[in-house]
């Protein structure tokens, strides 16, 4: 059974809150090369950044991963506060109106007040205590938004380990079949040789026997594919090898389809049949879709 794999692509979010104020954390991942970490965060709140990178760090080895904060503070926070230079304006107008008009109304309280800049609402200065509590409910909701995203990209890991799984079995059925192929038979290597030998002393009657046997050599030598089963073989043990241990293990499963992909080319090129050109071909189009999956793993 394959081991715990991770994709690159996922999403999580957590919404959090303290007191009156009210966030949601959202963070993406798509596939990086390396791990890029992103984060976008409200004015006030830049001394979270190294939070997110080191908190993203310690749970992803790669991708592309975007963390955004939307934060808002409730209303109910605001405290008035008189502009004592606003207010002392007013009051001179009001001054200079009542010497200039001694019959005018007298403004109310209410009048005063409502002037603009008069009254401003402002947020109250959090203390150390306070700061440090909300600094902790928005660091808690920020670890629950990366590990929805870790359990995502699990998810989605666990469905492509199980494509991975069959797409080398498949590999090794058409690995398995090129070995039994008609034509890698020796009577039907010395068949084609033979034939090959015929037409060569058919063109040229005056060819020596060294020179026949150097041709005939190079046939065999070229009709052989032993070592590129082998290899599949060895490279179809090694990759369940690395999905049976999990983890981040994209890099060195890519490499191997590349090797795959090099064995299956050395294995067309040498085909002496048709047969064994269809089972190369065939083992081209599954590596290629093995490629296609793995790209997507941690």
């Amino acid at each position: 059974m394959a081991g715990t794999l991770s994709s690159m692509t996922g999403f999580g979010r957590a919404d959090g809150a303290a007191g009156a104020a009210r966030w949601t954390w959202e963070v993406r991942s798509v596939n990086g090369k390396g791990l890029d970490v992103r984060v976008r965060l409200p004015g006030g709140l830049e001394s979270l950044e190294a939070v997110c990178r080191e908190t993203a760090g310690k749970l992803f080895a790669r991708g592309n991963i975007t963390i955004g904060l939307s934060y808002q503070r409730g209303q109910g926070d605001a405290v008035p506060r008189i502009n004592e230079a606003a207010l002392n304006a007013v009051l001179a107008a009001l001054e200079t109106i009542r010497r200039r008009v001694p019959d005018a109304a007298p403004v109310g309280l209410d009048g005063i007040l409502s002037q603009r800049g008069v009254i401003e609402w402002a947020e109250p200065e959090e203390g150390a205590a306070e700061k440090e509590a909300l600094g902790s409910a928005l660091r808690a909701s920020l670890e629950g938004a990366l590990a929805a995203l870790a359990e995502m990209r699990r998810s989605e890991g666990r469905a492509i380990a199980e494509v991975l799984a069959g797409q080398l079995a498949e590999i090794a059925r058409l690995t398995a079949l090129a070995e039994a192929a008609p034509c890698r038979q020796p009577e039907a290597i010395r068949a084609r040789l033979a034939a090959q030998v015929e037409a060569l002393a058919g063109a040229s009657v005056a060819l020596d026997p060294a020179r026949l046997h150097q041709e005939a050599a190079l046939l065999a030598t070229k009709a052989d594919i032993r070592e590129e089963l082998d290899r599949l073989v060895a490279h179809v043990n090694a990759a369940t090898v690395l999905l049976d241990a999990g983890g981040p293990v994209g890099r060195k499963l890519d490499f191997l389809a590349q090797e795959f992909n090099r064995e299956a080319n050395t294995l067309c090129s040498k085909s002496n049949g048709t047969e064994l050109t269809a089972v190369g071909l065939e083992l081209k189009t599954v590596i290629d879709q093995m490629r296609e999956q793995i790209q997507n793993l941690e």
